[in-house]
């Protein structure tokens, strides 16, 4: 990640340029009290009235003046932050999109959510409005006190001593807040977690009648949400009336002190008009001191949560020089393969060699290793023992790119985005893929006859993850997007699933027909049953391994299986014999 100081010094001209309109602004703001001062010395005092005219225009043009720099300047800040905006957030996401399925594991999405979007939008906002308002004080109140100084040595005492007390209660203040922020940071995502899953959950929630028990846990985090925010409240109402008191008691102590010193003499009325008029100008900086420091303690929270994620690398990282393979074949050699993630190993020594063009069937009981062989080959995680190759090459020596462009997945959880169907399925390589693709590899899904009944057909808008469509229609569009990739490597996990026997047999007659190297992960005898060899998986390791009819010859965990699917069922007990 690029720090914030280093996007602000790439558009460091545009802040040059909105930093002089400011001084313009600033310092044209500072003239006004001279300008006050000749009224009252010059034309009321001194009755010099034909002065007045010049003076009156004056004001106007100092007015028109500091709208045109404060528009300039106002402009600038909301365009930069806004750039510098959208760079951090495609950052963090990227950065998010760079990290290891076990990042993925661990974080939620709507903690992640929160993060690419409120936590960025308070920065954004520290950045841009606040940020802006923290430098126009600096300027504003230093010229200010220069003026002041020059008009009177002695009333400057008294913004000198009320301006640290303001800076010590804003580091109070500031101090109190950050940690309440950091809680309303952390819990702003669990509420988001909260909502995004009973969101996105809506029908089981339904279907289980859970409505009253959903409300009441997200009414628990609003709630929680709710009493950190009264507590960052508390913080602020607790000190910001102590920042109003000082402000509003430095121009009553001026007026007091400097009375005493024009009736003395030693200031006319007009230098203690302009002096009072400086003194306000000092007034709304520290009033403003306490919201802007309010503000810049969520920023600085948020900042922290962004960065713990930036803390976090990929524990798959690129060969820094990798192989290049011209021609992907589908070799896949599988080498005493270990897979250990905690303190749980999930595969134990898994060997097999898959030569191109051939099919291998797993089948085992939930929770047995299946998709974890599918995991370490795309590298989502590292081995901790053993080797895999692709084409005799080591997968680790490859980069990512290439070794997950020529493996096609059709997964168990299938999802699909809310766009169009054509969109779906071209997911896979939008820039090759072409309207005939397209209408192939639905075909040879047998999704073409539900597509076609549509009244957009490719172009029908599906619903989040698919919203509308049934499992098996879900299942159908994932394999014509896997098909359509047209990769030297397939793999099926357990993608059929959803489907009628017909409808299944049917497309695995279309897979037969295809020339590449197929993995099928499946709990039905009837997708693996014409693999060139198949394995039983239990506890991560390799229990039975063979051809369809050589592993209902050896009466293991298959046969059983086979006699539990077929038993009751002679015509496809037929068919897969």
């Amino acid at each position: 990640m690029k720090k914030i100081s280093s996007l602000i010094l790439k558009y460091w001209y545009a802040y040059v340029i909105a930093i002089i309109a400011m001084i313009i602004s600033v310092s044209l703001d500072m003239l006004s009290p001279f300008v006050t001062k000749y009224i009252i010395d010059d034309v009321i005092i001194g009755g010099n009235i034909n002065l007045l005219t010049k003076l009156l225009i004056m004001v106007l043009l100092i007015g028109l003046g500091r709208a045109i720099f404060q528009y300039i300047k106002e402009i600038i800040f909301d365009m930069v932050s806004s750039k510098i905006a959208t760079d951090l957030r495609k950052q963090l996401f990227e950065h998010i999109q760079g990290l290891s399925l076990s990042f993925f594991d661990k974080n939620n999405t709507g903690e992640l959510m929160s993060r690419v979007k409120d936590d960025i939008d308070n920065i954004w906002n520290a950045i841009g409005f606040v940020g802006m308002l923290l430098i126009e004080v600096v300027i504003h109140t230093s010229l200010a006190l220069f003026f002041m100084f020059r008009l009177s040595t002695k009333l400057t005492i008294i913004p000198l001593i009320a301006m640290p007390t303001v800076a010590a209660l804003a580091i109070i203040m500031q101090r109190h807040l950050g940690k309440i922020y950091e809680q309303i940071s952390e819990e702003n995502a669990k509420l988001n977690t909260v909502a995004q899953e009973n969101i996105a959950g809506s029908r089981t929630v339904k279907a289980y009648a859970k409505e009253d028990f959903e409300i009441k846990k997200f009414f628990s985090r609003n709630k929680r949400y709710y009493n950190l925010n009264m507590q960052q409240s508390k913080v602020f109402i607790k000190y910001y009336p102590l920042f109003q008191f000082v402000s509003k008691l430095v121009p009553l102590l001026i007026i007091i002190f400097g009375g005493n010193e024009v009736i003395r003499g030693n200031i006319t009325l007009g230098d203690l008009g302009a002096y009072v008029e400086y003194s306000m100008n000092i007034v709304w900086p520290m009033e403003m001191l306490g919201w802007l420091t309010n503000d810049f303690s969520s920023a600085v929270a948020s900042n922290k949560k962004i960065n713990a994620i930036y803390e976090q690398t990929s524990e798959i990282a690129n060969n820094n020089s990798p192989l290049v393979l011209d021609n992907v074949n589908g070799h896949i050699n599988f080498n005493n393969v270990s897979l250990q993630l905690g303190d749980k190993e999930i595969l134990h020594d898994i060997s097999f060699d898959l030569k191109p063009g051939k099919t291998l069937g797993i089948m085992g009981s939930t929770g047995s290793g299946k998709t974890s062989i599918i995991n370490v080959l795309q590298r989502f995680y590292n081995i901790t023992k053993g080797e895999i190759t692709l084409d005799s090459i080591n997968i680790n020596d490859l980069s990512l790119n290439q070794l997950r462009n020529n493996i096609s997945v059709v997964n168990q959880d299938v999802f699909l985005f809310s766009t169009t169907i054509s969109n779906n399925i071209k997911l896979g390589d939008a820039n090759n893929i072409n309207d005939d693709d397209i209408i192939k590899s639905v075909d040879q899904a047998k999704a073409k006859d539900f597509i076609e009944s549509m009244n957009n057909k490719y172009k029908t808008i599906i619903g989040e993850r698919g919203v509308g469509l049934s499992g098996g229609q879900k299942q159908r569009i994932s394999i014509a997007r896997t098909l359509s990739k047209k990769t030297p490597v397939i793999v099926l996990d357990d993608s059929t699933s959803a489907l009628d026997t017909e409808t299944e047999f049917s497309i695995q007659e279309s897979l037969d027909r295809i020339d590449a190297t197929k993995i099928i992960i499946a709990h039905r005898i009837s997708a693996v049953k014409n693999a060139d060899e198949i394995i039983i998986l239990n506890n991560g390791k390799i229990t039975e391994r063979g051809t369809h009819d050589s592993l209902l010859e050896q009466k293991g965990y298959y046969y059983q299986t086979y006699i539990s699917q077929y038993a009751n069922m002679n015509e496809e007990v037929v068919l897969c014999r």
